[in-house]
Formats: C-alpha cells, structure tokens, sequence
C-alpha cells in the first residue's frame, strides 16, 4: 500500500486510534481497584477525622476498625434498616439526594457510625451540600446525649482559597465542637453559619468565613436540611433515656 495516499492515512490514524482505547481502557481496568482501595481509604480518614483522629492513609483502616464500633443505615423514618442490602459505609449521599429531588424522598436511606474513644460514644453523621463554585460536604460527630457537637470536619471540590475554601481550616471547624443541635425543649435548631459574630455563649451558631457568604450559607443548608433526618432516630424509644440523662447533666 502505498504509505503517501489519503488511504494509508486513514487506516493508520484508525489502527492508531484503537490501540490507544484499548491501552487507556485496560489501564483503567487495571487501576480500577487501587483508585477504589484509595477513594475508602480517604473515606475512613475524613470520617476519623470529625472526631480527631488523624491518620496516614496506611494506617486507615486499622484505626477505623479499632474506632467505629458499629454503621446503621436509616430509612426516612428513623427507623434501622436491618435487610443487609447496603452497607452505610457504601451510601452515596449524592444518589441519595436525587431520590429527593425525583420525588423518591421517602426511599432515601441515611448512614449512622457510632464510634467510640476514649470510652465515651459518638454518633457520626455526613453531610453534602452545594458551596459557591461546586459541592461541599463533611462529618459531624454528636456526643453521646445526641445533642452537643463533639467535632466537625468539612471538605470542599473547588471552594475560592482563603474564602469559601476556609471551611477545610480549623479554626472553622474547632467553632462546632460544644454546640448544640437542639434546643433546651428538645427542638431540633440545627447550627447556623452566621456572618458579622457570633455571641460567645451562643450554643446554635458559629462564625460565617469572612468573605465567604455564599459557602457560608451552604454549610448552614447543609446541616439544616441533613441533621433533620437523623432527630426521629435520635428522638426514638430506645434512645429518650440517653437525651434525658444529658437534660440532667447539663
């Protein structure tokens, strides 16, 4: 064949064309566990990470195991989902989320972790929600009245550095730590994300990023609109004797 004519070239570039998918396709299916392997690693870091626990990704897994003592799957009732179908560690809140948005809100499923350190019982919820430029989400941890913030973690896709990418900081996320989603009747109030100050002795509110309003607002949605499904749970016959104890204590 002639290696100058328009045929030649045609053929070639195809030839060209179907080794390189076949390359870049048996990269990616070669690599596909490793990038799965990671993404869980990161996963179990971020959710360590809500209630201070800092680890190398090498040492994730052992820690979560060593931490979390138990993952509960809810349904929109705040009843226990016991069917074994998902794991909470293998909810996607994103696919979660467009059940609601497609009218499906009561097939939405929700994950709890209870973890423990230091001999005392946390509750970690995760959270998704929209900032300035893309999504933003995190890990609130509760303490063992379900009621009082015992750490936040939050992380962002494309927050502005230095605004709306703050909430990542700790000077942001240490504000959570001691508040309060509930108010002294037991109503759920959630924790706003409030701009010009925050009184020292407010138990519902922190600081906005200064500069960062609209990312602000999202972390306050965010919390608004998730930690609202976990309150019949919270608030169920078998958990009154730990909200009431807290009553007492505080």
């Amino acid at each position: 064949m002639d290696k100058n004519s328009s045929r030649y070239t045609i053929l070639y570039a195809s030839v060209m064309v179907i080794v390189v998918a076949v390359l870049l396709s048996v990269a990616a299916i070669s690599l596909a566990p490793f990038q799965a392997k990671n993404v869980r690693l990161e996963k179990m870091q971020q959710i360590l990470l809500s209630i201070g626990v800092y680890s190398e990704p090498s040492k994730a897994a052992a820690l979560y195991r060593k931490y979390i003592k138990e993952e509960i799957v809810l349904d929109k009732n705040g009843t226990v989902v016991k069917d074994g179908a998902i794991a909470a560690f293998d909810i996607d809140l994103k696919k979660e989320q467009d059940k609601a948005k497609a009218g499906a809100g009561d097939k939405q499923l929700f994950p709890l972790f209870i973890l423990e350190k230091d001999g005392k019982t946390n509750y970690i919820i995760p959270v998704r929600g929209k900032g300035l430029w893309g999504p933003i989400w995190g890990y609130i941890a509760l303490a063992a009245d379900m009621n009082t913030l015992s750490g936040a973690s939050f992380g962002h896709k494309s927050e502005t550095p230095g605004l709306g990418a703050e909430i990542e900081t700790p000077a942001f996320q240490d504000q959570f730590v001691g508040k309060k989603i509930m108010d002294e009747a037991g109503k759920f109030v959630s924790v706003k994300v409030v701009k010009g100050g925050v009184p020292p002795d407010s138990e519902h509110a922190v600081d906005a990023v200064s500069g960062g309003t609209i990312t602000s607002n999202g972390v306050t949605e965010m919390l608004q609109r998730t930690l609202a499904n976990y309150i019949p749970y919270f608030k169920s016959a078998g958990n009154k004797e730990n909200l009431a104890q807290a009553s007492i204590d505080n």
